[in-house]
């Protein structure tokens, strides 16, 4: 006790440096409130470029952009945005508040063979500048059939129908809207130069403006460059208006010489500051979305309930009837009817791979704790858009706390199997080190695929030796100690006696995996509507913010998962099959197998504009991830669900 208790010690002391010394890491944004005054100067920043046909993220700076006079300076960027490939630049774009102004910027060199060829690529892979000025994403409006579409971020460049000549976008029209502040000794909240929230009081100023919308008209405008590099960065020029010929735009040739410049218009707006984002929030075809689910709810409660009710009553019935006949005519029932009855001195013996299995059922429970958690801080409205990367950060930092979570239920379950808690150490290690390592294994691979297309999505090196630290001196240390408490935890008994012979399973017309695999349809029933939407969010550049209905599907796809487990594991031990551990586990689990496959239904048929065989492998190796992780989650609760209805089935039947 004395060494573990030393140990334990020596842990604490190496989790606290290590959670000191890595906070940056984890450094959320925060979307406080920052009011200007006339005048005052805003700089935008720049964020990776990024394209729905590539997916492939690259530095804003990687093209002949102008840049800003004191040199490019990163922002800090927090956990979650340096996985998602985010990588946030300063930018030469300078606004004054409520001062409209048309601004040269800067005439780049003669482009040379490879820079019109990254011009041109990046053109007609449709990639996006995504621009940010007050953590507002700069937002442009586009007209297809009539109908108004918005979109994020402005196209680098243009390429006609014909394909002939590739024309860069290098005038823009920003229109910012702000809304005026009244207020008399208010504390005025900011956001600092960083991101950094401070706060500070200020009699003086009792009115200010704050920026709530942030939109952008592109233009392709062919300039003089001798006329253009006689002016220096900010010098004012003339307005124009985006030219509609072709010939007036601004090709993409060799030893062409490109001028940037920039016009921008202040709006006052009615908006206030908490509805800014509701513009990005704003989904087309929200009633059709919003009747889908209630419908899909509706049909699922409806048909889970009646399969539950006819279940209850027909174990109900089957315990009464078998709990009112006498000692003599229960062992006759024995010996002429078959049914789970007759599993009672097999139905707990060990199943194959049990460390495998206790294993992931820890996993599971600490894969499942991170979603719940996430998604009702998210509904909760704690992780708002705003906050780039707060999603993922909180994940990240959920999942390894409960570590603890998975340490103790693996070792109590192998506790519950072995009935000694001999073995403890290695199963806490293998719970630790199981999904994580297959995360890592797939990411890195990925990984390898994005450095060798230089993309900004690549992790760095230094975030993997973040990650290994967080990893080894949060999350191990926790799984271990979470299994050390399950070997204190009170040890689950059996109501039954295990047979030192096993009973003979009788054979079967139809393989019995075949009904597992069918049974995660109903649960794919719950979520392939949200999966949809929360596809189209993560590939196709949009937000997705409906955490509140995400919430009760969770909440459905627990009840229909612990309901189809419970239902197959009776419907086999029904057939005298005693096998059922790793069943109950796959019947609910098999849905990640139609999440898998609905995944590559979506990119054949809604990512058509997804191109080239990297984005084609990044898709399907993150798809894998999050199949092996739905996998684990909804496994683990059929599987402990039928584990204590099994529990409770056999120990209503006063048997030995």
């Amino acid at each position: 006790m004395r060494i573990m208790g030393k140990s334990l010690i020596c842990w604490i002391c190496v989790f606290v440096v290590g959670f000191v010394q890595f906070s940056n890491a984890f450094y959320l944004p925060g979307s406080y409130m920052h009011t200007y005054s006339n005048g005052d100067e805003i700089y935008a920043k720049v964020n990776s470029l990024t394209s729905i046909e590539t997916e492939l993220p690259f530095s804003y700076y990687s093209l002949p952009y102008c840049q800003p006079l004191g040199g490019i300076k990163k922002s800090a960027e927090n956990l979650g945005e340096l996985l998602m490939g985010d990588q946030i630049d300063n930018s030469p774009y300078l606004f004054r508040m409520n001062v409209n102004q048309s601004i040269y910027l800067c005439t780049t060199a003669p482009l040379n063979e490879h820079e019109v060829k990254l011009l041109k690529q990046r053109t007609r892979d449709l990639y996006q500048v995504n621009m940010i000025l007050d953590n507002l994403p700069v937002m442009r409006f586009a007209s297809q059939n009539g109908v108004k579409i918005q979109w994020t971020g402005f196209p680098i460049g243009y390429t006609p129908t014909d394909g002939s000549t590739d024309y860069i976008i290098n005038h823009l029209k920003f229109t910012v809207l702000v809304h005026e502040y009244e207020g008399n000794d208010v504390e005025i909240i900011g956001t600092g130069e960083e991101g950094m929230g401070v706060i500070e009081r200020d009699s003086k100023k009792d009115s200010g403006f704050e920026i709530v919308g942030f939109h952008v008209v592109p233009c392709s405008v062919k300039r003089d460059p001798e006329v253009m590099t006689k002016l220096h960065m900010y010098d004012n020029v003339s307005s124009i208006n985006c030219p509609a010929e072709l010939d007036k735009y601004q090709p993409i040739k060799e030893q062409e010489r490109i001028s940037f410049t920039y016009e921008v218009e202040f709006v006052k707006s009615d908006i206030r500051w908490p509805s800014r984002w509701d513009a990005y929030l704003k989904m087309e075809g929200s009633r059709v979305h919003w009747f889908s689910i209630l419908n899909s709810l509706m049909v699922i409660f409806f048909l889970a309930g009646i399969v539950f009710v006819i279940f209850l009553r027909t174990v109900r019935r089957d315990l009464a009837r078998y709990e009112e006949l006498d000692k003599e005519t229960q062992a006759q029932m024995n010996e002429e009817l078959s049914g789970w009855k007759l599993v009672v001195g097999d139905v707990f013996r060990e199943p194959c791979c049990s460390r495998l299995l206790c294993v992931m059922v820890g996993d599971g429970v600490q894969i499942l704790g991170m979603a719940a958690v996430t998604i009702v801080f998210a509904a909760l409205g704690f992780m708002s858009p705003a906050s780039r990367g707060m999603l993922l950060t909180g994940m990240i930092i959920l999942y390894l706390f409960l570590g603890i979570a998975s340490g103790y239920v693996s070792v109590r379950l192998w506790r519950t199997m072995k009935g000694t808690s001999e073995g403890w150490r290695s199963i806490s290690w293998f719970a630790a080190c199981f999904f994580p390592g297959i995360a890592f294994t797939i990411l890195t691979a990925l990984n390898f695929v994005l450095w060798s297309s230089k993309s900004t999505g690549a992790i760095p090196i230094s975030l993997y030796f973040e990650l290994f630290f967080l990893w080894f001196c949060i999350s191990v240390p926790l799984t271990l100690i979470g299994g050390f408490m399950g070997t204190k935890a009170e040890q689950i008994e059996y109501p039954v006696r295990t047979n030192q012979i096993p009973r003979e399973i009788p054979a079967r017309k139809y393989p019995s995996w075949l009904l597992v695999l069918g049974a995660g349809t109903l649960p794919f029933g719950t979520l392939f509507i949200e999966l949809f939407f929360i596809l189209s969010s993560i590939w196709l550049g949009r937000f997705y913010y409906v955490f509140g209905f995400l919430l009760v599907v969770l909440l459905l796809l627990t009840i229909v998962c612990a309901e189809v487990s419970v239902v197959l594991t009776y419907m086999h031990l029904c057939v005298e099959d005693w096998r059922w551990w790793w069943k109950a586990f796959y019947a609910s689990g098999s849905v990640s197998l139609y999440v898998f496959l609905y995944s590559i239904n979506y990119l054949v048929f809604d990512l058509q504009s997804l191109s080239g065989p990297v984005s084609a492998v990044l898709y399907i190796g993150y798809s894998l991830l999050m199949a092996i992780a739905i996998m684990l989650a909804t496994g683990t609760i059929g599987f402990l669900v039928s584990f204590y209805f099994v529990h409770y089935l056999f120990a209503s039947v006063k048997i030995d």
